[in-house]
């Protein structure tokens, strides 16, 4: 990945994402795990598991939609302002494969950097025997949510 046009606002921004996943019982539970934290772009990876399959064995779109939304929050999340939170208010998604493979990708990636709403797009991809494809786009919409006790980083 090459230079990046976004402004960082937290320079500890990488770690603040690592803690922020840590605490986040929705990646646990499908045993997901960060890979790439850059400014405006995170990926999280987790292995094909019986227990987050559909009826046919595929990674279920439930579970694709959970982790690309989580890879796109903290994607606009590494350019939030140190007091922000961030907060999904918004996405689409399109299934275009099968979820089918050993391993699955997901990246977050801003589009749009904003004080309050930020624009991203998320990709997920299946890794079966060394191959990596295209299962699902996403669009996502945050907000940068600061000065409610409720909602904190």
């Amino acid at each position: 990945m090459g230079s990046t046009p976004f402004e960082v606002q937290t320079p500890g921004f990488a770690q603040r994402v690592h803690d922020s996943f840590s605490r986040q019982g929705a990646m646990q539970t499908l045993g997901a795990r960060l890979g790439l934290v850059a400014p405006g772009a995170v990926d999280i990876e987790l292995d094909w598991a019986p227990g987050l399959t559909q009826q046919h064995g595929f990674l279920h779109a439930g579970m694709v939609a959970t982790a690309l939304d989580s890879a796109c929050g903290y994607a606009g999340f590494t350019l939030m302002a140190e007091d922000a939170a961030v907060l999904t208010i918004e996405f689409k998604i399109n299934l275009l494969a099968p979820s089918q493979g050993q391993r699955f990708r997901m990246e977050g990636r801003v589009l749009k950097p904003g004080r309050t709403i930020t624009v991203c797009e998320g990709r997920a991809y299946a890794n079966d025997a060394g191959r990596e494809k295209l299962v699902a786009t996403m669009g996502c919409t945050l907000m940068a949510v600061s000065g409610r006790e409720n909602i904190r980083h």
